[in-house]
């Protein structure tokens, strides 16, 4: 089961959402204790899950991906929301959680470090954690199902290969979001992320943009406005002029599919890079 190695790196995963866990979560999360009795009864697991780590510009990161849904909204209360109930609401499909410590690291490295005859695990412990690259993790949370929401019938595509590709935009339009983090953190502007996170994601599980697509999910198109993940990323008072940015939002999608075609050959994250240096203000 991929969660029960999960849960040696991440022991919070053996506990329940709940009210009035935030003393049992600190034990496991800064402290790296397990509960009493831990189980992982809490998920079902699936035969399909799967723990891999991807190659980026930034550096590798870990990607969990959760094949039933339960399983995949327990992982985040847990993981990224702190043992809160949280509700998750069905159309957020991919999270990334940055700066996990990683108990199996830490523990594999005190055993070492013992093992070799030295005795000032206190001092070795300061010394080890001052660098957080030693144990520290990223990793990005996929679940299962239509990307954004979109159904195959709108995406026109048959539903076996949507979900496949459904899957392959949530990894890159994370993975996006991690690279422009880690290489562009002083350029921050929610709209425009997402632009640029979708249009990777699109470009890397099609093989070529989409803007049609990409409005879609962002719910923009030639006839303005029609409902979408949009409004997610703007303040209530801006969502009055939605109809001039869905408008501006649909000019930026066209935009990037030109420039993706002329740049064709040119590897999606190379495509990033150049995205990245021509960001437009929205």
């Amino acid at each position: 089961m991929v969660l029960e190695a999960l849960a040696e790196c991440y022991p919070q995963l053996y506990l329940r959402p709940g009210e009035g866990m935030e003393d049992a979560y600190k034990d496991a999360a800064l402290r790296g204790n397990r509960p009493e009795n831990p189980s992982l009864e809490l998920f079902r697991g699936s035969g399909r899950d799967l723990l891999t780590k991807e190659q980026t510009p930034a550096g590798p990161v870990k990607v969990l991906y959760l094949y039933r849904r339960e399983d995949f909204e327990n992982a985040l209360r847990l993981l990224v929301y702190r043992c809160r109930p949280e509700e998750i609401p069905f159309t957020l499909g991919a999270m990334t959680v940055d700066g996990l410590a990683n108990w199996k690291k830490i523990n594999d490295h005190r055993t070492a470090y013992l093992a070799a005859g030295h005795t000032d695990w206190a001092e070795e412990w300061k010394r080890f954690t001052s660098d957080r690259g030693n144990y520290r993790d990223t990793l990005i949370i996929l679940s299962d199902g239509p990307y954004s929401g979109v159904s195959a019938e709108r995406s026109g595509m048959p539903q076996g290969d949507w979900l496949e590709i459904s899957r392959k935009i949530r990894l890159y339009h994370e993975c996006t979001h991690v690279i422009c983090r880690r290489l562009f953190p002083q350029q921050k502007e929610a709209v425009w992320d997402e632009i640029v996170a979708d249009a990777i994601g699109i470009r890397k599980a099609l093989g070529h943009y989409d803007a049609k697509l990409a409005g879609l999910f962002l719910g923009v198109s030639e006839n303005g406005y029609t409902g979408g993940r949009l409004e997610n990323y703007i303040s209530e008072e801006e969502k009055a002029s939605i109809p001039d940015l869905a408008a501006k939002v649909y000019g930026l999608l066209k935009w990037i599919e030109q420039e993706s075609l002329e740049r064709r050959e040119i590897d999606s994250w190379d495509f990033l890079m150049y995205l990245q240096e021509r960001q437009k203000n929205i």
